[in-house]
């Protein structure tokens, strides 16, 4: 086997834990990381930890197994990276709902690395959620035709927003969603778990670093969540273009920082295995959208997590799909967010060789 970067030869093991390595930098909801991980001689099994759903906003898990089909795709490119083809079983058992896959080692194909997947392997470490504004200069039509091509390879499809009103929906429709989830009370309790205050040296959560002390305004609005529950805690608004002369800082005609492409990822049906694909979906996208094009994301759920208003907007913005995520896409302004992980030891198990 020729493998891409010297471990043609490896054992599985050694395989295997190079790629949860990477899995483990997929995004999640919160930054829950809400996977864990067995090795078993050429066998990894991927799981839901349940103990990481955030249950308030996502009774049903549905923003969990997004999250955890980020990491299982983040698996197989990392595997193919390492010169192993992964052959993926998705839901093996019925009866174990949090046993979201099986991902078994074949033999490498004995080719040379493949330039664009190193690429893409190499933007798992480099990629980080941005949480503002977005360059004037819009995305390219033949960019979101590449990153819609990419969402249908994993069994998804991307919906850039149709024209101004369009993008002024959605973002109505997050802001009253805001509004609503920080009206109650279980919301604001689930929101203090996983934002801890200044100084915390958790490798989970969102961390004051993670994102910006003040919402930034963009035209038209998409709110960010208040991690610092109104504590003026995160990165300081200096951070962000002061001055319209600033590369990258030109003012909306409406008043606000340029709000990027806006664009939905959706399926065709709303089971565990389409949130599955859907979380494939989405790491693909946002991977190819940095490498090929600097793009990076910043993510709105609060609406979807209302149960009458995603029925809503997937009535009328996704033709009867099932929208999975709201995003904003574009060539950031300002310093990209940090994040940070728990090591990949913390998440996996070892399970003793069959026969052993």
């Amino acid at each position: 086997m020729v493998a891409t970067d010297g471990t043609a030869g490896a054992s599985d093991g050694n395989v295997a834990e190079r790629a949860i390595e990477a899995a483990v930098w997929a995004p999640s909801v919160y930054n829950t990381q809400p996977w864990r991980f067995a090795v078993e001689d050429d066998l990894i099994t991927v799981r839901a930890d349940p103990d990481r759903q955030i249950a308030v906003a996502d009774p049903e898990g549905r923003e969990m197994l997004v999250s955890c089909g980020a990491a299982l795709f983040t698996l197989r490119l990392a595997l193919r990276h390492l010169g192993r083809e992964p052959h993926i079983r998705l839901l093996p058992d019925p009866d174990r709902p949090h046993l979201l896959a099986f991902a078994r080692l074949a033999p490498g194909t004995g080719t040379a690395a493949d330039p664009d997947q190193a690429r893409m392997y190499e933007e798992v470490f480099r990629r980080r959620t941005h949480r503002g504004a977005f360059r004037a200069d819009p995305v390219d039509a033949g960019v979101l035709e590449t990153l819609e091509r990419e969402a249908e390879t994993e069994g998804a499809r991307l919906l850039p927003a149709a024209g101004e009103h369009v993008r002024g929906a959605l973002a109505g429709l997050t802001q009253a969603a805001d509004h609503l989830e920080r009206a109650t009370g279980d919301y604001r309790r689930e929101i203090t778990r996983w934002a801890p205050r200044p100084g915390s040296s958790r490798k989970e959560g969102m961390l004051t670093d993670a994102y910006r002390s003040e919402d930034v305004s963009t035209e038209p609005h998409f709110p960010a969540r208040d991690f610092s529950r109104g504590q003026g805690w995160g990165i300081g608004e200096h951070h962000e273009p002061e001055s319209e002369s600033e590369p990258g800082a030109q003012k909306h005609p409406g008043g606000g920082l340029f709000t990027g492409e806006v664009a939905l990822l959706v399926t065709a049906d709303d089971t565990p295995l389409d949130w599955l694909r859907a979380g494939q979906a989405l790491q693909r996208i946002l991977l190819r959208a940095g490498v090929d094009d600097g793009l990076s994301a910043a993510f709105h759920t609060q609406a979807l997590e209302i149960p009458e208003l995603r029925a809503f907007i997937g009535e009328r913005f996704c033709a009867g799909g099932h929208p999975q995520m709201l995003m904003r896409l574009g060539v950031p302004t300002g310093e990209r967010m940090r994040s940070v992980r728990r090591p990949a030891e913390e998440v996996t198990r070892r399970e003793p060789p069959a026969g052993g």
